[in-house]
């Protein structure tokens, strides 16, 4: 496939794997579409920007957030970077003002909003202490926004799942690293498939359908 754009939506690394960055850099490099990357709660912005070139976000904000924006065709792509200093939690409060400018501004009236922490509940207790603590935030400012987003998509629990947010469908990427088990609390924490995933959003003809691929 060749896609129009390609997001990564963060935990680009772990552990402190920071020549990872360039690793990725240099495979997104053999792309001829354009990529964008949104930190995760396992990366370090600092490295980040000081490895990865600034066409991967093209919007830095005074508390050093790394958000992008860009028009493919009739689609806005909006990234929002929801990590927080010292915490595995997101957060998107700070970040309204612009989010809401964003969709205002002249261009396409249809986007995707894609984020690090998901804003829906995965049911799984230590991934949900975790997640974008401040959603209803969001919900309350997008409720009634006359351009809404199409989608809001976004990784962190390394499993697909889809809800939604103020009537707006929210998913829940699934991972190229190993997936987190489908765990309710219970005493027994069921087994993990490992199945590796993708999500591929098309726009065409006024419609936006959502497909997880499983590797």
């Amino acid at each position: 496939m060749s896609p129009d754009a390609l997001v990564l939506t963060g935990d680009l690394i772990d552990d402190g794997w920071f020549d990872g960055y360039e690793i990725i850099a240099g495979k997104l490099n053999e792309r001829t579409f354009p990529s964008f990357i949104l930190p995760g709660n396992s990366d370090d912005r600092a490295v980040m920007k000081s490895v990865l070139d600034g066409h991967y976000w093209n919007h830095t904000s005074t508390h050093g957030a790394l958000h992008f924006v860009a028009d493919i065709g009739e689609l806005r792509l909006i990234g929002l970077d929801t990590t927080l200093r010292n915490s595995a939690a997101g957060s998107v409060g700070e970040h309204l003002p612009w989010l809401t400018d964003i969709l205002a501004t002249d261009g396409p009236t249809a986007s995707i909003l894609f984020m690090h922490h998901p804003v829906i509940r995965s049911g799984i207790p230590s991934l949900d202490q975790i997640m974008c603590l401040d959603a209803a935030k969001l919900a309350e400012c997008l409720s009634d926004h006359p351009r809404k987003p199409l989608a809001i998509t976004s990784g962190h629990v390394h499993r697909p799942m889809a809800g939604n947010l103020a009537g707006i469908p929210a998913y829940i990427c699934g991972s190229l690293c190993p997936e987190n088990p489908l765990w309710f609390g219970s005493d027994i924490v069921p087994p993990v498939n490992n199945c590796l995933s993708f999500m591929i959003h098309r726009y065409a003809d006024g419609e936006l359908v959502t497909h997880p691929v499983l590797l």
